[in-house]
C-alpha cells in the first residue's frame, strides 16, 4: 500500500520530459487532460449521433425481403388494385380532347372521362410511395407519402395557374385541405373504432400539428382582415398591389416555417413522430365485439381468453397478440408466454416486409404516372369551363369537392388502411401531416411561383372558404386535443365535410380583390 503511494508520488513528481504524455499546466489537476480527451470524444460522438440520425431515416422497421424483378414487378403494377380497370380512361379521353371539337357536350365528356382516369393514376403513384416507404423509417415513411400524395394537388395547381384559372388553384387547394382534415381523418378514425373502443396516438406531436395549422390560417384570414379594415381609405388600384406584397412576404415566412418544422420533424424531436414513447396514449379495444368485422378464414380469435391489462413498455407489435388480448396499443410490449396461437404464428411470418416492387421499377413508375397525371390534368382543366358553362355545376364546387377527393383518393386508402392497424400516427402524419404540407408549402410556394411568373396570385382567399378552413381546423383540434380517437369523431368530421359539400354547391365564387380576373 505504502509502496504504491510512494510510486504515485514519484510519478507525480517525475522530469516532464521523461514522460510520454504532455506536461499538466500549473494550477490544474490530473485529470484535466483526461476531461480535454473527454469534451474531444464527446464532439466527435455528437458529430456521429448526426450521422446515425440521418442514416436512421432510412433505416426500414421491418427487415425486407429480397426485391422482386422487373416482370414480377410489372405484375405486381397491373394487379395492385382494381382501380386499374379504370386505366382504360386515360387513352379515351385523350383521343376525346384531340378528335372532339370544342363545345360543351364534348368537354362534358372529357371532364368525366379525365376524372375518372386520375383516379387509378393517384393510386398508382400511392403504390409506388408506398413500396419505397418500406424500405425507410416510419417519420421518412409518413412524410413520403404526404408529400407524393400532394403530387396531383401540386400538379393540377401549376398548370391551373400557368394557365391562368385562378380561382380553381385556390379552391382547389383550399378543396385539399378540408378534404384532408375533415373526409381522410373522419374515415381513419371511423374505421379504426369500428375495431377499437379508444385509438391513442401521439398528443404532443398532434398539438403541435395543430399549432401549424393554425397558424396556416391565421395567415389566410389576415389579408381578408386587411381587405376589409383598409378597403374605405385605399383605392383598388393601391390596395390590390399592398394586397400582392403582403401575400408575398408572408409566403416567404410560411416557407421558413415549413422548413423548420422539417427540421423538427426529421432531426431534433424525431421521437414525437414515432409509434412508440411515453408521449402515446394508450389503445383500447371492446371488450365484447361491438361491431362485426370479417375475419381471416380458419382464426377464431375470440376463442382465446380475454385478458384485462397488458403492460405499456414499448416496441412490440400488439398483431403478435390475439385479437382478444389486444386491450392496448400495438406499441405496448408485453412478452407471450405460452403456446403461440394460429394468429401469432400467422403475424409472426409477417415480420419480414415482402416487397411487390423493386427500387428501380417504384422510382419508373413514379415518373411514368407523374407525366400521365400532368397530361390528364391540362385536358381536365380545359374542359372545366364546358361543365361550368352547363349551370349544373360551379367551378367553385369542382374546385373545393371534386378535384381534391380525386387527389385524395390514394391518400384515402392509405391511411384508412394503416388506422384499421391502430397505426395512428402513421394515418396523422398522412392526413394532417398532408394538411400542413398544403398550408404551409404547396399553397406559400404557389404563390410565390405566380410571383416569378407575374401572376396575380394572392392569399386574399375567397372569405367563405376562409372561414370554412378556419372552423375545419378549430373543429379538428378539439377532436385531437385528448390523444384519442373513436368512431363518432370521426362520423362527426365526415358529416361537417358533407354539410360544407352541400352549401358549397350553392354559393356562387367571389374575389375581393378584384385580382384573379386580370390574369393574362
Amino acid at each position: 500500500m505504502g509502496s504504491s503511494v510512494e510510486e504515485a508520488t514519484a510519478v507525480e513528481h517525475a522530469d516532464p520530459q521523461s514522460r510520454q504524455d504532455p506536461p499538466i499546466p500549473l494550477g490544474h489537476s490530473t485529470s484535466a487532460k483526461f476531461d480535454g480527451n473527454e469534451a474531444l470524444r464527446g464532439r466527435h460522438s455528437r458529430g456521429t449521433s448526426l450521422r446515425e440520425r440521418t442514416i436512421s431515416h432510412f433505416k426500414p422497421q421491418r427487415e425486407i425481403g429480397p426485391p422482386p424483378t422487373m416482370l414480377q414487378s410489372f405484375k405486381a403494377i397491373l394487379l395492385s388494385s382494381y382501380l386499374n380497370l379504370l386505366l382504360f380512361c386515360i387513352p379515351v379521353s385523350w383521343a376525346l380532347h384531340f378528335a372532339l371539337p370544342e363545345s360543351t357536350k364534348n368537354d362534358v365528356l372529357i371532364f368525366v372521362f379525365s376524372f375518372l382516369a386520375i383516379i387509378p393514376l393517384a393510386k398508382l403513384l400511392s403504390f409506388a410511395t408506398e413500396e419505397l416507404s418500406l424500405r425507410v423509417g416510419q417519420t421518412l415513411a409518413g412524410l413520403m407519402n404526404a408529400t407524393l400524395g400532394n403530387a396531383v394537388e401540386l400538379i393540377v395547381a401549376i398548370i391551373a395557374l400557368a394557365k391562368c384559372q385562378l380561382r380553381i388553384v385556390q379552391a382547389s387547394l383550399v378543396g385539399s385541405v378540408l378534404s384532408n382534415l375533415l373526409l381522410v381523418l373522419g374515415m381513419c378514425f371511423f374505421a379504426g373504432g369500428m375495431r377499437y373502443s379508444e385509438q391513442g396516438f401521439g398528443l404532443s406531436s398532434t398539438q403541435l400539428n395543430s399549432t401549424l395549422l393554425t397558424i396556416s390560417v391565421i395567415a389566410v384570414l389576415l389579408p381578408a382582415a386587411f381587405h376589409f379594415s383598409a378597403d374605405a381609405q385605399l383605392t383598388d388600384q393601391v390596395e390590390q398591389q399592398d394586397i400582392l406584397a403582403v401575400s408575398h412576404g408572408v409566403a416567404i415566412i410560411l416557407l421558413f416555417i415549413y422548413g423548420c418544422y422539417l427540421a423538427f420533424q426529421l432531426y431534433s424531436h424525431k421521437a414525437l413522430y414515432e409509434d412508440s414513447g411515453e408521449h402515446v396514449v394508450t389503445t383500447r379495444k371492446y371488450t365484447t365485439p361491438k361491431f362485426r368485422l370479417r375475419k381471416k378464414k380458419g382464426l377464431d380469435p375470440e376463442a382465446a381468453p380475454n385478458s384485462a391489462t397488458i403492460p405499456n413498455t414499448a416496441n412490440t407489435d400488439a398483431q403478435f397478440l390475439p385479437d382478444s388480448m389486444q386491450t392496448l396499443s400495438p406499441r405496448a410490449e408485453y412478452p407471450p408466454t405460452g403456446p403461440l396461437t394460429a394468429q401469432e404464428r400467422l403475424d409472426g411470418e409477417e415480420e419480414q416486409e415482402q416487397p411487390q416492387m423493386s427500387v428501380l421499377a417504384s422510382i419508373i413508375l413514379l415518373v411514368v404516372v407523374t407525366v400521365f397525371v400532368a397530361l390528364t390534368a391540362e385536358f381536365l382543366l380545359d374542359s372545366i369551363q364546358g361543365v361550368t358553362n352547363t349551370g349544373v355545376i360551379s367551378k367553385e364546387f369542382v374546385g373545393i369537392i371534386l378535384l381534391p377527393i380525386v387527389g385524395n383518393a390514394a391518400e384515402h386508402v392509405t391511411a384508412v388502411t394503416v388506422s384499421v392497424k391502430d397505426k395512428l400516427n402513421l394515418s396523422l402524419g398522412v392526413a394532417v401531416g398532408s394538411s400542413i404540407q398544403i398550408a404551409l408549402f404547396v399553397i406559400p410556394f404557389i404563390v410565390t411561383l405566380a410571383w416569378i411568373m407575374g401572376k396575380p396570385l394572392t392569399l386574399l382567399f375567397d372569405p367563405y372558404e376562409s372561414i370554412a378552413m378556419f372552423l375545419s381546423v378549430l373543429t379538428v383540434n378539439y377532436v385531437v386535443q385528448d390523444g384519442r380517437s373513436n368512431w363518432l369523431e370521426g362520423m362527426i368530421l365526415m358529416c361537417l365535410y358533407l354539410i360544407l359539400a352541400v352549401t358549397f354547391w350553392y354559393y356562387p365564387a367571389y374575389d375581393p380583390s378584384k385580382l384573379l380576373d386580370t390574369c393574362k
